[in-house]
Formats: structure tokens, C-alpha cells, sequence
């Protein structure tokens, strides 16, 4: 495989006066359980050199953890119905904007946090500010990805909810120790991005690695190529 990005990504992006290079890893599709670090291996490691690190979907080391929430087990009700309709749909995605991830977000915050954060959102968005519902309810709820109610290339998303990873940061020293590889795990779209954890040992600054994959390189559809190498350009 050639070392390229994805359609209407560029390969470099400049940040600080730096010039990175990223480079899509395609995968095969990641299954819940499965092993990060044999997927790491397999799919990233061959094409590793020196300085070199990884930017990893927060999605599949979530489905490896098992950090999922099936549909069968969420039972909508009034007020996921309800705020789920008024919800405003990005270009990442309908968001919350769904009965089942309302109600997936009501288990992980309560009724009460949820209803203040929609209450908050309301008021600021008279005001023209956006994502305040997001901000209330915390990180670990605007990452959660799956139970999509439309068409999608991936008909295993519409089965579930897939949560945030446990210990990201834990994570990214484990594949250090066992693979020799930097990594961090990022939950990006194209509207946003955000580091959930790195390895110790990468001393870049997370402003310059948001920088760095601001674009979302690893796309946000069926590309599948959660894993993106950076390389420093020389």
C-alpha cells in the first residue's frame, strides 16, 4: 500500500512553522472486542519510521474495550423524544438528534444535567452561541458515536452506541510499551476535534496536535482509515 491521504484531504498541514505530513491507514472494520494492539500492528507498524506517530479514532479502541450500549437496551422516552426534535443537526452528523442517543445521553448524565444543558443551549442560542448543550453535558456524551437512524456504509453503527475509551492516555503508553509506537487517541469530525489522551512520551503540545489533524484527516465517512500516521516533514 502506498502511503497516501484521503479524497479532498491534504497531505501536509503546517502548524507553528512546522510541516506535518498525514498519511490514512486503512483497516478492516474493527469488531467490538477486538485486540488495538494486534490491529495497531498488523495495519500501522509496517510503515513506521523514526519519529513518527499515530493518531488514532477514539471510535475503534472504544469498540475494542468493549464500550458500547445496544439499542435493545435503550427505551426512548418522553423527554428524549422530545429534546431529540430540537436538536440542530451538523455537518458531523445529527448529534444527539436521535431518540435512542437522547436517551443514551440521559443515562450517562441524568435527566436533570440534560435538562439544564437544553435549557442553556436555548438561551445562548438567542445570543447566536452554539454546542452549549455539548459543553454542559461534558465530552464524555458529545463522543459518543453509533445508533445513526439514517442510511450509513456500516449498518453495525445503527446497533449501537459506542461510548468514550477508558483511560485513553493509559492506552497510548501501552501501545509505547508493547509496539514502540507514539500515539494519541482523538476524537475528531469535521467541526471539531479534541485530544482524549496521549503517551507520556510524546512532548508535542495538544494545541499543535489539534492543529495537526484539525482537518479531520481521517475522513467521516466510509473510508475506513481510522489510524493516521504523521511524519514530520524533513
Amino acid at each position: 500500500m502506498d502511503l497516501t491521504s484521503n479524497d479532498n484531504k491534504a497531505v501536509e498541514r503546517t502548524v507553528e512553522g512546522v510541516t506535518y505530513q498525514r498519511f490514512a491507514i486503512r483497516t478492516r472494520f474493527v469488531n467490538i472486542g477486538d485486540d488495538y494492539i494486534e490491529v495497531i500492528k498488523e495495519f500501522a507498524k509496517p510503515y513506521i519510521e523514526e519519529g513518527d506517530f499515530i493518531s488514532i479514532s477514539e471510535k475503534i479502541i472504544a469498540l475494542c474495550q468493549k464500550r458500547i450500549v445496544m439499542r435493545k437496551d435503550i427505551h426512548p422516552g418522553f423527554w428524549a423524544k422530545f429534546l431529540s426534535k430540537r436538536v440542530r443537526v451538523t455537518a458531523a452528523g445529527p448529534g444527539a438528534g436521535t431518540p435512542h442517543k437522547m436517551q443514551l445521553v440521559i443515562m450517562q448524565c441524568g435527566l436533570i444535567r440534560v435538562l439544564f444543558a437544553a435549557f442553556c443551549s436555548a438561551v445562548t442560542k438567542l445570543f447566536g452561541i452554539k454546542g452549549v448543550f455539548y459543553k454542559v453535558c461534558g465530552h464524555q456524551v458529545e463522543g459518543i458515536d453509533g445508533l445513526i437512524d439514517y442510511d450509513i456504509s456500516f449498518s453495525e453503527y445503527v446497533n449501537y452506541g459506542i461510548l468514550n475509551p477508558e483511560n485513553p492516555g493509559r492506552v497510548c503508553d501501552e501501545i509505547y510499551e508493547k509496539l514502540g509506537i507514539k500515539s494519541m487517541i482523538v476524537d475528531a469530525c469535521d467541526i471539531s476535534v479534541a485530544i482524549l489522551g496521549k503517551a507520556a512520551c510524546l512532548d508535542i503540545p495538544d494545541r499543535i496536535l489539534e492543529e495537526i489533524v484539525r482537518d479531520n484527516p481521517a475522513g467521516q465517512d466510509d473510508q475506513q482509515t481510522p489510524i493516521i500516521l504523521i511524519r514530520r516533514k524533513k
